[in-house]
């Protein structure tokens, strides 16, 4: 059934409704109404407006398109599954938790704690804001986003990543088995505590990287402003760049063209740093 032109406040507006296309409606009004499409299935919305709380709680495949959801739209999208968002704004804080098997594309994300424990979501050419980014996430692949904010994917999983631009803080702490291709990562201690993260052709800009990792491994990348690199960690790198410094590495081999500072006071450091002109 097709619904155009309407404008929506009431509480749980279309509880439960199925088969609905929705075309330039408003979820807004004096009534303040929240869950306006709770345990819906097969619905579309086009051209909509969301400006109250919790529109899309517990549906069942959902097709998002051209529609603005606002700040006042708090918790957009939690426990439902089988959705597809496209050339939308995600505005509303929380805007994505506890969601399984969704696309993203072409999105503008502002949107503080999005996308926690969320799995199976695949995102391209979308820009997002946010803090605690895609926390405790699994099956994420993205690529060509670009992400400001803090705090991104910690305790992920099976997360790939390309031709992004993150500009973050503590990006991928205890995350496990993600690998990140032709990308830049900036921010200030990058990936402490993962285990099995591999960067391939990517610029990492910032202080402290890459400490306490397990398996970590970095092909042909370039590292811009490190110091205090790679404290106890197990790592094979392969750099393109100078390093300001390393802190001991606790096991592995790191091959550079040079390192401004090389600190090892702890006995238990084991790692071989190579340099690339000596290697030769």
């Amino acid at each position: 059934m097709e619904i155009e032109n309407k404008t929506f406040d009431m509480e749980r507006a279309l509880y439960g409704q199925q088969g609905l296309h929705l075309k330039n409606c408003a979820f807004d009004g004096p009534a303040d109404g929240e869950s306006a499409l709770k345990e819906c299935r097969d619905i579309q919305a086009e051209n909509c407006l969301c400006n109250l709380r919790y529109p899309f709680w517990h549906d069942h495949n959902l097709e998002i398109s051209q529609c603005e959801l606002t700040p006042a739209c708090r918790a957009a999208l939690w426990y439902s599954e089988n959705v597809n968002i496209t050339g939308t704004k995600l505005h509303g804080i929380k805007a994505l938790r506890e969601c399984r098997n969704v696309t993203i594309t072409d999105c503008d994300i502002r949107s503080a704690e999005f996308g926690w424990s969320v799995r199976d979501l695949k995102m391209t050419c979308t820009r997002a804001e946010s803090e605690y980014f895609l926390m405790r996430g699994a099956n994420l692949h993205l690529r060509d986003v670009q992400f400001t904010g803090k705090y991104s994917f910690q305790y992920t999983q099976n997360v790939t990543l390309e031709n992004a631009e993150l500009d973050t803080k503590d990006a991928f702490w205890h995350a496990h088995n993600v690998t990140v291709k032709n990308s830049v990562v900036k921010g200030e201690y990058l990936a402490w505590y993962s285990d099995g993260l591999t960067l391939i052709n990517c610029t990492i800009i910032g202080t402290q990287p890459f400490c306490y990792c397990k398996n970590l491994t970095l092909i042909d990348c370039k590292m811009l402003e490190t110091d205090l690199c790679f404290e106890k960690s197990q790592v094979n790198a392969t750099i393109t760049t100078p390093v300001v410094s390393i802190k001991n590495p606790l096991s592995g081999t790191i091959s550079l063209p040079s390192v401004g500072e090389v600190i090892l006071d702890d006995l238990n450091t084991k790692a071989d740093i190579v340099l690339q002109d000596q290697a030769h």
